[in-house]
C-alpha cells in the first residue's frame, strides 16, 4: 500500500504582549499609515524577555497534538523551523522534545528563514511517505524581537513573534500533494543577520539588515512562480486552489501574488495585519487560524508558498 502523510492537527501560539504601530511611532520615526499603507500591518506580537523559541513552540504544539488526538508517546519525528533558535546548540527541537516529555524520536532544526515551515513540512512529507515514521511533528517558532535593531525603522516595523505547529500522520489517501523547495545563495547579503560567535565573543552584528527593494521584487516574482510549479506538477488549474497560504511578509506582496494566480482575495488567508512577518511561523499561524475558524474544509486544497533569506524559497500543495 502506498503510504501518504496528511494534516492531522493544527496548534498556534502567540505571545501575550502586542505592540502596535501607534506604540512604535514613540521608539522609532514612523507613522501608523506609513507601515500600515506600505505592509498591511498594524499590530505584531511581541515575546516576553524570558520567552524563547522552544517556549512558543510548545504552546503550539500541544494545541497541535490535542487537536490530532494522538498520545505524545506516538510522535515519531520532531522538526522545528526556526531562525531564533533558543541557543547555539542543542537544537531547539530537542529542547521542544524534552519539554514535551517525548523520547527517542529524531529530532532536529530546519533552517530556511521565512520558508522554514514548508521546508519542514516537505521533510516530514519524506519520512512519513518513507514509512520512517507514523505521525510527525512540524513547528514554526520565531522570536524576531531578539533578532530586532529597535533603531531600524525600515526593519522594525516588519517583524513579531509567534509560532505554529502541525501534526502529520501517515494515511492511505493523499494528503500533500507535492512539494518543491529551492534556494539561491547568491542572494546571501540581501537578507540576513551577519553576526556570529567566535572565542566566546560576538563577532559582526546579530541583528537583521535587509535590502527591502530587492526582497520585494524578489518576492513577488519566486511566489507566483513556485505556486505555479505546484498546480503544474499536480495537472490542476488555479480555480482548482480553494485557499491560498503565502508567507505573511507585506499585504502587497501577497496580492501580487494573488493576482498573478488570477485568485480573488477572498481564497487568500491573511494575518499578516496583525502578526507581521513571524517568518517561519507565519505559514503555520495562518493556517491553524483557517482550520480553527472552518473556512478549510475536508476535500479543499490548500497550497501553501514561502521565500526567505538565503534567498529559500517553495511550496506545498495539499488536499485537506
Amino acid at each position: 500500500m502506498t503510504i501518504h502523510s496528511r494534516v492531522a492537527g493544527t496548534g498556534s501560539y502567540l505571545p501575550q504582549k502586542v505592540l502596535t504601530n501607534r506604540e512604535l511611532e514613540r521608539l522609532v520615526d514612523t507613522t501608523d499609515e506609513w507601515v500600515l499603507t506600505r505592509t498591511g500591518i498594524r499590530q505584531r506580537h511581541v515575546a516576553a524577555d524570558d520567552q524563547n523559541a522552544s517556549d512558543l513552540a510548545l504552546a503550539a504544539s500541544r494545541k497541535a497534538i490535542e487537536a490530532a488526538g494522538i498520545p505524545l508517546q506516538d510522535i515519531g519525528l520532531i522538526i522545528v523551523a526556526t531562525t531564533t533558535p533558543d541557543m547555539i546548540f542543542p537544537s531547539t527541537a530537542c529542547l521542544l522534545q524534552a519539554k514535551l516529555g517525548v523520547r527517542g524520536c529524531p529530532a532536529f532544526d530546519v533552517q530556511a528563514v521565512c520558508s522554514g515551515f514548508v521546508y519542514g513540512l516537505a521533510t516530514a512529507n519524506q519520512f512519513i511517505r518513507s514509512g520512517q515514521c507514523r505521525n510527525a511533528l512540524v513547528v514554526g517558532t520565531e522570536v524576531y524581537s531578539h533578532i530586532i535593531d529597535w533603531s531600524d525603522r525600515s526593519t522594525c516595523v516588519l517583524f513579531g513573534d509567534g509560532a505554529g505547529a502541525v501534526v502529520l500522520t501517515g494515511d492511505s489517501a493523499p494528503g500533500i500533494l507535492s512539494s518543491h523547495l529551492h534556494a539561491d545563495g547568491s542572494y546571501a547579503e540581501m537578507l540576513s543577520v551577519p553576526g556570529t560567535v567566535a572565542g566566546g565573543m560576538v563577532r559582526g552584528r546579530p541583528l537583521l539588515k535587509m535590502e527591502g527593494n530587492t526582497v520585494f521584487k524578489f518576492a513577488v516574482r519566486i511566489l507566483g512562480e513556485v505556486a505555479e510549479e505546484a498546480l503544474a506538477a499536480n495537472q490542476m488549474d488555479r480555480s482548482q486552489i480553494d485557499w491560498l497560504i503565502p508567507h505573511q511578509a507585506n499585504i502587497r506582496i501577497i496580492q501580487a501574488t494573488a493576482k498573478r494566480l488570477g485568485l480573488s482575495m477572498e481564497k487568500v488567508v491573511t494575518t499578516v495585519d496583525r502578526h507581521a512577518n513571524t517568518s517561519a511561523a507565519s505559514i503555520p499561524l495562518a493556517l491553524d487560524e483557517a482550520v480553527r475558524d472552518g473556512r478549510i474544509r475536508a476535500g479543499q486544497h490548500v497550497l501553501l508558498a514561502a521565500v526567505g533569506g538565503g534567498f529559500t524559497w517553495g511550496s506545498v500543495l495539499i488536499r485537506w
